[in-house]
């Protein structure tokens, strides 16, 4: 594999938890109070974000391949729950 494959695959890799994390920021500012958006919405995406590939990449050593529909419902599991507390969803 040459560096441009590596490329690929990277981002290939990492796009459904930047993809979830951007979703999930923006859907939180309608859905949330604006008192609870105390970050601007790329800190969030960023957070999000990393915890997402983190997600992913703990599926990917569990299971040894990449793809599976339980990796990606933790991915959206665990950034949804990561949005909640970065907005102090809990009434704060």
């Amino acid at each position: 594999m040459d560096s441009s494959d590596l490329f690929f695959h990277l981002i290939g890799f990492v796009a459904p938890a930047v993809a979830v994390a951007l979703i999930v920021a923006f859907g939180a500012r309608v859905v949330m109070p604006r008192t609870a958006a105390v970050r601007p919405w790329w800190l969030q995406s960023a957070i999000n974000s990393i915890v997402g590939v983190l997600v992913l990449a703990a599926g990917l050593w569990h299971f040894g391949v990449d793809g599976k529909m339980a990796t990606y419902a933790a991915l959206v599991i665990a950034v949804a729950s990561c949005q909640w507390a970065t907005s102090r969803g809990w009434g704060g």
